[in-house]
């Protein structure tokens, strides 16, 4: 277009620098910026707003806030889709308070914020583990006519779950409910986490079974439910097993089977890696075994979780087994199990089996990483090799 003589319009200018921004391409992306001021087209808003984004996307944040301040300085009032992206991207960068300062802090009362901008905020500072000032926002957007919406609350709740603190999270349920927003099945899942993770299993069963709808039987008092999903049962299945309540654990299994939700491989994957990490092998076992029977195929993660247990809990000719049986069933070993066989082999000093298991390994392309091949040689040229 240059050499006709024809100098592009800024909503081509900006289709420019969005490709390259997409592709990654920064450093052309300014150039391109430097030439439009150049040129004698104004950038404008959207501009802006392509930069930023791009920038933050590449961890740039000094030049995304570089270039905001341009904009500003240059008079171009920015846009909720423009405080969107930089909030969003600092957030994600650990810079919550500049994205705080930055827009809610300078552009109050000049754009209207949307739920978006405020949760992204809330997120950030929970991640920075500050509650209050999370909360401060959360009112904040009340007072300014943005009501918390179900992300809002779901945002605070996992925070407040995590870090067990569930007083908070229960009120934050009532709240919910008496703003007339329903929780949800997330809301719930995170709920009842916390109570698992602070050993209060029995809430947390009274929680599903009076408040989540079983079957498509409402809770008689509210007339209102909420279906457990699969996430739902796998936190209270490992909760139940990892107390050693292997009957309630069953029962729950009984009750997903009667819903019709059915045990994917992630979810036996999920359990059997949880049961042989808390030394329960014989179960972990019988939950695999389960698996197989119902006709899910195992992948190759789901035979590392059960050999990482029975490696660990110096069953390694049973994990033996497993890997000659593995491959027999199509699911070929991959680094990890290699590595978990290898060293179960060291530490029980089978280090010719090792050595052969090492060859395989290399075979197949794979390579021991540093600390475990030493090991092996140390071994080999001790005096209690055999």
């Amino acid at each position: 277009m240059d050499r006709l003589g024809c100098v592009p319009d800024i909503w081509a200018f900006n289709i420019y620098l969005n490709l390259l921004c997409h592709e990654n391409r920064l450093e052309l992306a300014l150039q391109v910026f430097d030439r439009i001021v150049e040129k004698g087209r104004k950038p404008d808003v959207v501009t802006y707003t392509i930069l930023i984004h791009g920038l933050c996307k590449a961890m740039r944040f000094d030049a995304a806030v570089e270039i905001w301040r341009e904009m500003i300085d240059k008079g171009i009032s920015p846009d909720n889709k423009a405080c969107t992206v930089l909030v969003i991207g600092l957030c994600d960068g650990g810079k919550v308070d500049l994205a705080y300062e930055l827009t809610i802090g300078v552009m109050k009362g000049r754009v209207e914020f949307s739920n978006l901008i405020f949760n992204a905020l809330i997120s950030g500072f929970c991640r920075a583990g500050r509650i209050d000032k999370a909360q401060v926002i959360k009112s904040f957007m009340s007072r300014n006519g943005c009501e918390p919406d179900l992300v809002t609350y779901n945002v605070l709740l996992n925070y407040c779950c995590d870090g067990l603190l569930l007083e908070e999270a229960e009120k934050l349920m009532k709240k919910m409910e008496r703003s007339g927003m329903e929780p949800d099945v997330y809301s719930y899942n995170q709920l009842l986490k916390g109570l698992c993770k602070a050993n209060r299993m029995d809430k947390a069963y009274l929680l599903m079974m009076n408040k989540m709808e079983l079957k498509g039987l409402c809770d008689v008092v509210s007339g209102k439910g909420i279906a457990p999903d699969l996430v739902t049962f796998t936190i209270l299945i490992k909760a139940f097993l990892r107390d050693g309540s292997s009957d309630i654990a069953k029962k729950l299994l009984d009750q997903m089977a009667s819903m019709g939700l059915l045990p994917d491989r992630i979810f036996y994957t999920t359990i059997v890696d949880h049961l042989c990490k808390t030394g329960k092998i014989a179960m972990a076992h019988s939950v695999f075994c389960d698996m197989v029977e119902k006709g899910i195929a195992p992948d190759v993660v789901s035979y590392n979780a059960l050999i990482n247990g029975l490696c660990k809990a110096s069953r390694v000719s049973e994990a033996m087994l497993l890997y000659e049986e593995m491959q027999t069933r199509g699911s070929y070993p991959d680094e990890v199990t290699f590595k978990l066989i290898i060293g179960g082999l060291i530490r029980e000093k089978k280090l010719s089996l090792a050595c052969r298991v090492w060859d395989q390994m290399m075979e197949k392309g794979f390579t021991l990483d540093r600390a475990v091949c030493e090991t092996l040689i140390n071994a080999i040229h001790s005096k209690d090799a055999t």
